[in-house]
């Protein structure tokens, strides 16, 4: 997967983008990140990309020249990913990130993020994105964090960045509840013991209990969940053991 980012702050990836998952997926060539400044594109010799909106207001409003000269440069060099590319931009109007939508994006070849500052963009802007996208009801300085973390949760879903299938699909959310509790060493510790069944060696009760253990902690934590969740019947007649 080939991802673009369009920022004026290109800086600020450099750190999350060279650790972690995200480091390992560029080394193994799953991930081609390419930032791009759109102040590069700016006009006037004093590289202006904002100004003041029109009618008045606080707060400087950024210009749509510089971002759709930006956008044409990146499409005319990554022609090859016209077919199944996505370009988001980062904004608080756009419908909420999820982890469905994590991997509806994986599905993509290429994704594009247009990041914002100031006061926002000029409306025309607008128009270069296929969808406006946010990662919760708050406001941020800049759509450089949000693009950093959409980035990070798309980067689990594809193939070979984390080394085993199996372990997206433990991830919360993924199957729309959230994930199992885990232990690990030592055994017991301030009176707390491991639950017995995971020291059983039964892999399908351990599965079982994994499972129903996830279900319980989405009805006490996050119930909401559930009204989307993919439930099978026994998952069904589970949850309703717990109402009594």
């Amino acid at each position: 997967m080939r991802i673009d980012v369009l920022t004026l702050f290109p800086d600020m990836f450099e750190s999350p983008f060279s650790s972690s998952i995200t480091k390992r997926a560029i080394e193994a060539n799953i991930l081609d990140i390419h930032l791009t400044n759109f102040r590069d594109f700016s006009f006037d010799k004093h590289k202006h990309v904002d100004d003041s909106p029109f009618g008045g207001g606080a707060g400087m409003v950024l210009k749509p020249e510089p971002l759709y000269r930006a956008m044409r440069a990146v499409l005319e060099q990554t022609k090859k990913y016209e077919r199944n590319r996505r370009v988001l931009i980062m904004d608080p109007s756009g419908s909420i990130f999820s982890q469905k939508k994590a991997k509806e994006l994986a599905a993509f070849d290429q994704l594009i993020f247009i990041c914002g500052h100031y006061e926002g963009f000029d409306a025309r802007i607008y128009s270069l994105a296929d969808e406006a996208i946010s990662i919760g009801d708050f406001v941020l300085t800049g759509g450089e964090l949000p693009a950093m973390v959409i980035t990070d949760a798309v980067s689990r879903m594809l193939p070979g960045v984390l080394g085993d299938s199996e372990y997206a699909s433990t991830d919360s959310f993924y199957d729309g509840i959230l994930g199992y509790p885990q232990y690990t060493r030592p055994r017991a510790f301030e009176g707390k013991e491991v639950p017995a069944i995971l020291l059983s060696g039964d892999h399908k009760k351990i599965r079982e209990w994994r499972h129903e253990q996830a279900l319980r902690l989405t009805r006490e934590k996050r119930p909401d969940l559930l009204q989307s969740a993919r439930l099978t019947k026994e998952d069904r007649a589970y949850l309703a053991s717990l109402e009594m």
